[in-house]
């Protein structure tokens, strides 16, 4: 039986999100921890998760890196990476003081965001965070500049918010939230707070925003949308609310595919699938292997954004890989 014959037979079928899967971040971060290990051996230790998926997380772990949640857990003068999700300036101190040899791993697009307040902090506004409470990407932003930094967690929080000066205030956010729920925020702050100034660019990163999008697409006709992606990542998450919001009739997040319940698919028709920012599409290939097995033999790929952004390594990792190169020869 062909496969267009089993789809027909069937009914079922499966709408694949694209963008979905690693960005250009998270792809540079990956990379430079498998880098740093051939080039100074296991163990390379890294500071947080490198990305939020546990399978990358294993995966790094098994080729010789130890992930630890401080640098005190770091042996005096080993390599230390910091995490793609960025970190406060005591930080970096903290890994001088133990001689750590640092290699940042931030996501550029993070880093435009402390830059940002590093800017706006030093022009003494008042800066209002868009984001998470607890989230890495959150605690290291707000430590460029704590007595400037105001969180907000979501358009209820927008409320709560005292300034000093209300022509001198703006917001920035967290790369990776949802795209509607921050206009919303920003929206209830503008009402309190007319004088309220956006940052220079968006500060939502491209690949969160594309994700985002192309599930908005696809959920309207969607029975259940399957989220690939780690309950601790935040655009993960995001995109299961999404796909809720723009209609799916219900919505999962798995980081495999043996976490999907045969009790979702009962009676569906059409399923939605994509992945978060930091999840390999080997995971994709898996689900979709799996919903085969139960009849969804039919794909197609909805295609709403290219993405051919790139970053390259970090400055002090190309350094000593070039050094390496031509002591070579």
């Amino acid at each position: 039986m062909t496969q267009a014959e089993a789809t027909s037979r069937t009914g079922k079928r499966v709408l694949l999100a694209k963008p979905r899967g690693y960005c250009a971040g998270v792809d540079r971060a990956v990379q430079t921890v498998e880098e740093a290990l051939k080039l100074y051996g296991a163990p390379i230790y890294v500071r947080k998760q490198i990305v939020h998926n546990k399978h990358v997380v294993r995966t790094l772990e098994a080729k010789g890196a130890i992930f630890v949640e401080e640098n005190e857990e770091v042996p005096e003068g080993a390599t230390v990476i910091f995490s793609a999700h960025g970190v406060a300036p005591e930080v970096y101190e903290q890994a001088r003081a133990r001689s750590l040899k640092a290699i940042d791993a931030t996501c550029p697009l993070v880093t435009k965001v402390h830059q940002e307040a590093k800017r706006f902090a030093a022009e003494d506004y008042d800066i209002l965070l868009i984001g998470h409470e607890g989230h890495e990407e959150v605690i290291g932003t707000s430590g460029e500049a704590p007595e400037h930094i105001q969180l907000v967690d979501g358009p209820e929080d927008a409320d709560k918010i005292t300034v000093r000066d209300p022509n001198k205030v703006v917001w920035l956010s967290q790369t990776t939230l949802s795209v509607d729920e921050t206009l919303e925020t920003v929206a209830r702050l503008k009402k309190r707070l007319p004088m309220l100034q956006s940052p220079p660019s968006d500060d939502i990163c491209y690949a969160t925003s594309n994700r985002q999008h192309v599930v908005k697409e696809i959920a309207p006709d969607c029975d259940v949308v399957i989220v690939v992606g780690s309950r601790n990542s935040s655009n993960s998450v995001r995109l299961v609310e999404v796909a809720l919001d723009a209609g799916a009739r219900a919505g999962h997040l798995v980081d495999f595919a043996d976490e999907i319940d045969d009790a979702w698919l009962a009676g569906a028709r059409t399923v939605g699938l994509t992945s978060g920012a930091s999840v390999p599409d080997e995971l994709v290939q898996e689900v979709l292997t799996h919903l085969a097995a139960r009849g969804f033999t039919d794909v197609e790929e909805v295609v709403t954004a290219n993405e051919r952004l790139t970053f390259s390594l970090p400055q002090e990792l190309k350094r000593d890989m070039k050094a390496a190169a031509a002591a070579r020869g």
